[in-house]
């Protein structure tokens, strides 16, 4: 059966069959192809695309606009400062008048429901960059990623998700693993353990697909992970908790020595970025040198080592979100 997405939004891969999700994967496995080859296939040639931005970021905004500009689109950027949205326009007046202007329109910032009610109102597909509970467009390129280091089929990857196991990345990833029958372990202190049993769309997938989601707070119980992944410890909008969040995470930094316990002789070390891995970002310098505080989620010997795929990851971000433009689109 052929797989048609246009006109779908992209919220959430709740939202997308086991096939789907295979057929956006494959399409970016084969636009990146043809970006290295030099072939702009200018796809989205005519098409307007505008970019809403609540929160700051690097790779999300460059990846749609390169993904845009490689196919042919052109586009708009918006941030909070240069937009009236729920400011002096109400979010549905805003959907409106954007969906009259633009074929598509991305959203990063707070609220799952913001992204929801521009997709309810916007008459033109919506995509998710990141949200409070979700990130669709990171998981794409995680997959990704996975399958071009690893040989296994990503039904038989085992994903040992570390730290804060109820945060936006540890969704979205068993989102992820429970529509592609992948294992995924969350390891971290258990006050930060969600309770997926209220979760009942995520337990249904995860039912049809085969996928397992389990969460333990000591090493001893984690074997032969294919994939140690984490995310910094105080997200946007949480660095007033930084000393209480460094305090109860600190044991589950990713040091060397935990990938050697829990992951298999190849594994891969993967981060959605921007990581705390060194002394050299002014986060992390103040931190330590006004607060006493090592805010490093992962060391550095690990996030420059062989096992490290990071920037292989952030540059597939492009490929998968040009993926899911075309595709929509």
């Amino acid at each position: 059966m052929a797989i048609n997405l246009r006109g779908r939004n992209f919220l959430t891969l709740m939202d997308f069959t086991q096939k789907e999700i295979r057929y956006m994967l494959d399409l970016a496995h084969d636009l990146k192809s043809k970006k290295r080859l030099g072939i702009r296939n200018e796809s989205l040639k005519g098409k307007n695309i505008v970019l809403l931005f609540e929160k700051s970021s690097t790779r999300t905004r460059c990846a749609f606009e390169v993904a845009a500009l490689d196919e042919g689109a052109h586009v708009t950027f918006l941030d909070s400062n240069s937009s009236q949205m729920n400011k002096k326009e109400s979010l549905e007046d805003t959907a409106k008048v954007l969906g009259r202007f633009y074929d598509g329109i991305e959203y990063r910032g707070y609220e799952q429901s913001v992204v929801e009610n521009l997709a309810k109102h916007a008459g033109v597909p919506v995509w998710n960059g990141l949200t409070d509970v979700d990130h669709p467009t990171q998981i794409l390129a995680d997959m990704m990623t996975i399958e071009e280091h690893i040989s296994k089929p990503l039904k038989d990857i085992k994903i040992a998700f570390v730290g804060d196991t109820r945060n936006n990345m540890a969704y979205a990833w068993m989102y992820g693993c429970a529509k592609m029958g992948m294992n995924f372990v969350g390891f971290g202190p258990k006050e930060l353990h969600p309770d997926i049993d209220k979760e009942e769309g995520l337990l249904e997938a995860c039912k049809k697909s085969g996928a397992t989601i389990e969460f333990c707070s000591e090493a001893s119980e984690i074997k032969n992970a294919d994939v140690i992944y984490t995310d910094v410890w105080a997200g946007m909008g949480e660095e007033d908790k930084l000393k209480e969040r460094v305090e109860l995470l600190a044991p589950y930094t990713v040091t060397m020595d935990m990938l050697k316990e829990i992951g298999t002789e190849d594994c891969i070390f993967m981060h959605c970025l921007p990581a705390f891995h060194d002394f050299e970002t002014g986060a992390a310098k103040k931190a330590k040198d006004e607060m006493g505080l090592d805010i490093r989620e992962v060391t550095d010997g690990v996030f420059r080592s062989k096992h490290s795929v990071v920037f292989d990851e952030a540059e597939n971000r492009m490929h998968t979100i040009k993926s899911v433009m075309v595709a929509t689109l």
